[in-house]
């Protein structure tokens, strides 16, 4: 049977699932729900969280940003991930394994989340590290676009061939602007041709790879005053330029940097007029719920294609398999130096 899923991802509240949640959830505007800190406390948790809200709704998109180093909402009972920035130093430090090592990351990474029961992690970061970001900075792979296509590149295959989409962010690109899109809306004054050669690269050569893509708020008036994931333009050329066939997701609409666009309503408007297909609303009840009051009647089956389609790993058995006990203590070790 074909669900036609709703195009609100939401958040909870804490590690279980509340009546008045599981009410939300059934909501036909709910698409999906994304866990935060406060949401888990454990591995073994977070999949009976999992289970209890497929419960209510078995065909509901489960995400989380597990990302690695300071972005890793999952932290008890999972392998502790290095920044993407450590990872690429222990990376290069071999250059013929390179790739490698970034492919049993991501192999890793989506082995232990579909194991607790997610569909995809927010991974990964394809931005570009100018050094000027902060909240960017040692998410990024590099400071070269090629180092980040080429080893963002290997991890997307390894979440692939453990059964999961990955998800690439920010397009067009965070790391070339100082602010912060969670306290203020940034603005890239940077020329076009620069944008494109750098940021845009690792989004050019990896999306036909990428199951989705989340746009960044950040203004880049060189081609549009519009916050990219409000911006048709940027998400134009990203459909019909870059090709890009998957899933786009708004960054969390409740972030300082999407309140320039208006009301909660308003936002969630812009962002679907744009083109993203999934609305994050995170972190504001009241806005999520008028969001999901505005978005009856607007259905969309693209995200569907993101739920983990294989019979899920065993999460007790992980550790029986030779190669999740080499890469862990590997990951492990990138922590601990």
């Amino acid at each position: 049977m074909t669900h036609t899923l709703g195009p609100v991802m939401l958040d909870l509240e804490g590690p279980q699932l509340r009546n008045e949640e599981r009410d939300l959830l059934r909501h036909e505007s709910v698409g999906g729900v994304i866990l935060f800190g406060r949401n888990v406390e454990e591995a073994s948790q977070v999949r009976e969280l999992c289970r209890d809200i497929r419960r209510v709704r078995p065909e509901l998109l489960l995400a989380m940003d597990q990302e690695g180093g300071r972005v890793q909402r999952l932290r008890q009972g999972v392998t502790r991930l290095p920044s993407m920035a450590r990872l690429a130093k222990a990376a290069m430090s071999v250059p013929k394994d390179a790739q490698r090592l970034c492919r049993d990351a991501g192999w890793l990474l989506g082995m232990e989340m579909a194991a607790c029961g997610l569909d995809i992690t927010f991974a990964p970061v394809l931005d570009v590290d100018t050094g000027l970001s902060s909240v960017i900075g040692d998410r990024s792979f590099s400071s070269d676009p090629e180092w980040v296509t080429a080893l963002a590149g290997a991890l997307v295959e390894g979440l692939g061939s453990a059964g999961m989409a990955a998800v690439g962010k920010h397009y067009p690109g965070h790391g070339g602007v100082v602010a912060d899109s969670h306290l203020e809306l940034p603005v890239d004054d940077r020329p076009m041709s620069e944008i494109m050669e750098i940021d845009l690269r690792p989004f050019r050569q990896l999306a036909s790879q990428l199951g989705g893509v989340m746009p960044a708020h950040v203004v880049y008036p060189q081609f549009d005053h519009r916050p990219a994931g409000f911006s048709p333009l940027w998400l134009g050329l990203l459909r019909e330029t870059l090709d890009f066939k998957g899933t786009i997701f708004s960054d969390d609409l409740s972030m300082l940097g999407a309140c320039s666009a208006g009301s909660p309503s308003e936002r969630a408007e812009q962002a679907l007029t744009a083109g993203c297909d999934m609305l994050l609303v995170c972190n504001d009840r009241a806005a999520a719920l008028e969001i999901v009051d505005f978005c009856i009647g607007k259905g969309t089956r693209r995200p569907e294609k993101l739920r983990y389609g294989r019979a899920r790993p065993d999460l007790d058995a992980l550790e029986a398999l030779g190669r999740w006990r080499r890469v862990h203590a590997h990951l492990e070790s990138l922590c601990d130096s």
